[in-house]
């Protein structure tokens, strides 16, 4: 990845927030809670999802900056929505969560010299080097590909409220 395509990439990363925010204004109160099937997830934990994500990958990202050659920590998704009862969660505070986090990071991301995206730490979910442009990669398509998702959740729910 050239200086250009990761500058976009960090770019939509910072904006990720807000398209959530935006697709988030066109999900009915009724729909939030609505899932498709019972092993996929509903809106508000989708949300919820992406709190905790996006958590880690701060964590990621600043583990990258300051620690390369390190390791990171690995988290079951699936099994963080159950343990954690995603439905059990405040909306309002996942969001902030996300905006913040989303917020922070791209500040810092923004500040690094050229060579900290040359950086690589150890994914216990990857055999070769986890590296800046992985993440980065991951993380800024990491929301817009929830907004598809809550999206097709939403158009899923009308659906079954029309018959």
């Amino acid at each position: 990845m050239d200086t250009i395509e990761r500058n976009e990439k960090i770019e939509l990363y910072g904006r990720g927030f807000s398209l959530l925010k935006a697709a988030l204004a066109e999900v009915p109160q009724e729909a939030l809670k609505f899932k498709p099937e019972p092993t996929e997830w509903s809106v508000h934990e989708i949300i919820i999802h992406i709190a905790d994500s996006e958590s880690n990958a701060a964590l990621r990202a600043r583990k990258l900056i300051v620690e390369p050659g390190g390791a990171l920590m690995g988290y079951d998704q699936d099994v963080w929505a159950i343990e954690l009862d995603y439905h059990d969660q405040n909306l309002e505070d996942a969001l902030e969560t996300t905006r913040l986090v989303r917020k922070t990071t791209y500040e810092l991301l923004k500040r690094q010299p050229e060579e900290v995206f040359t950086h690589t730490i150890k994914h216990p979910e990857y055999d070769e080097p986890y590296t800046f442009e992985k993440w980065i990669k991951i993380y800024s398509g990491h929301i817009p590909g929830h907004i598809e998702q809550i999206k097709n959740n939403v158009k899923l729910w009308q659906r079954q409220n029309l018959k």
